[in-house]
């Protein structure tokens, strides 16, 4: 087939628990233990668990109470996306040394293309040599980070691939055995079978890849439709033509409103959120596009602008499992004084559909909860993770705060595992370090 390739050329890199990996490289204290980054608020969502986290049953995407009640001893935090994006860029700087062809999901994964390195790799010993030259750089240029590395013919098996020896593996699938590899495994394993999709391939006695490619293209048509019927069955025989694609045109679909008036009611907030998103996954399907991270903006009634992103387990273009994580994420953060603008927008976007492509015939999203006005006030100042910095006993990150106090622990990323201060939030010694006036920090006395 056209484009198929049937060479060692597509690698596929994906970082490990990202979020919390880099808050455990810059907080000693932290490494080796639970780490759960997204929103702490009672109705927030993770965005990623450590794997330390992981192990009590925490995931992305699940909500905060419930990774509370799971691992209720973890370090929870806000998370520091400027850090995030540091530690992407350099990730992506050293894998566009290794191809010009290099396609970015998301902050912590990228396909690369192979075929256009100075050394193809010619052998299976090949493509691990360049795998583990990669995940050399990766953890020096960014202090210690681990990626977890798929090889193969494919984005469909290269990105399998990359889960398979996690955390910190390397998976080759030598050419002639992707079928091999594939059939065996679950029918969700392939991208456009989310929770709908599998159900109604369960009724027709599908669950295995295998028993996917036993089937028919009118078979699959009949019960799928044309489209996704057709790149399903293709792919569950391997099948996967798609290139790897530098530069997307589309590196993420948006909608956000601006207001003449400022805005407080939260069901009124809720309810211009769900337009949106209706719009947003309307233009994702529109461009066969789906995603993996949400983010919802707020512009306050003082213009200060406020962000939460969070990353669901599997690209969709559903407009209900967009729709779920936005109001969460629009849950945790403050409007008390008033919403000039609003947005949400996903981005981290593969170029397949996934997820509930049938959902029409699942139950509707309830109706949005009538909202806890209690829960109205200033915007919390000290957030558990951000980094801040004492003109007395240096930098740290915060803790936590609440009754006029709040809880440093002062460390970095190469000073090991610091002590810990109580200190009031009046203190005129204490900075948050993204709130400096230019010059720099405070060095300590």
């Amino acid at each position: 087939m056209k484009g198929v390739r049937s060479e060692l050329s597509i690698l596929h890199v994906d970082l490990d628990a990202f979020f919390a990996a880099v808050e455990q490289r810059d907080k000693p204290s932290l490494r080796g233990k639970p780490v759960i980054v997204g929103g702490i608020g009672s109705r927030g969502v993770v965005a990623t668990a450590s794997y330390e986290a992981r192990a009590y049953g925490v995931r992305s995407a699940m909500p905060m109470s419930e990774a509370r009640r799971r691992c209720p001893h973890a370090a929870f935090l806000a998370g520091r996306f400027s850090a995030y994006r540091e530690a992407s860029a350099t990730v992506m700087s050293l894998l566009r040394e290794l191809s010009e062809l290099v396609q970015p999901l998301s902050l912590d994964e990228a396909f690369v293309d192979l075929a256009t390195s100075a050394t193809p790799p010619a052998t299976g010993e090949d493509a691990r040599r360049i795998a583990v030259g990669i995940k050399t750089a990766i953890a020096q240029a960014t202090g210690g980070l681990t990626a977890s590395v798929g090889i193969a013919s494919s984005k469909l098996l290269a990105k399998i691939a990359s889960d398979l020896d996690k955390p910190d593996g390397i998976f080759v699938v030598p050419p002639g055995t992707e079928r091999d590899l594939l059939h065996p495994m679950l029918v969700t394993v392939i991208p456009g079978v989310g929770p709908a999709t599998s159900e109604r391939l369960r009724r027709a006695g599908v669950k295995t890849v295998s028993d996917l490619a036993a089937m028919s293209p009118e078979e699959l048509i009949r019960l799928l439709g044309q489209a996704h019927g057709s790149a399903l069955h293709a792919l569950s025989h391997a099948i996967d033509d798609r290139p790897v694609v530098a530069e997307r045109e589309t590196k993420s679909i948006s909608v956000e409103d601006t207001y003449d008036v400022d805005l407080v009611d939260r069901v009124l907030l809720n309810g211009l959120l769900d337009r949106q998103v209706r719009k947003v996954a309307t233009r994702l399907s529109k461009a066969r596009l789906s995603g993996r991270t949400v983010t919802v903006k707020l512009r306050l009634y003082d213009f200060e602008t406020h962000t939460r992103s969070a990353t669901l387990p599997a690209p969709t273009d559903d407009p209900r499992a967009i729709g779920r994580l936005a109001r969460a994420l629009l849950a945790d953060m403050d409007v008390g004084g008033g919403v000039r603008l609003l947005g949400v927008g996903v981005s981290g976007l593969a170029d397949w559909i996934q997820d509930d492509l049938f959902g029409e015939e699942q139950d509707p999203e309830p109706e949005t909860p009538e909202p806890d006005l209690s829960r109205f006030g200033r915007q919390r100042h000290w957030v558990p993770g951000i980094d801040v910095v004492h003109s007395e006993y240096g930098q740290g990150w915060v803790w936590g705060s609440g009754l006029g106090r709040v809880t440093v622990r002062f460390e970095t990323r190469d000073s090991g595992p610091g002590p810990v201060r109580t200190l009031p939030e009046s203190d005129p010694g204490l900075r948050r370090l993204d709130q400096l006036e230019p010059g720099g920090p405070v060095e300590p006395e």
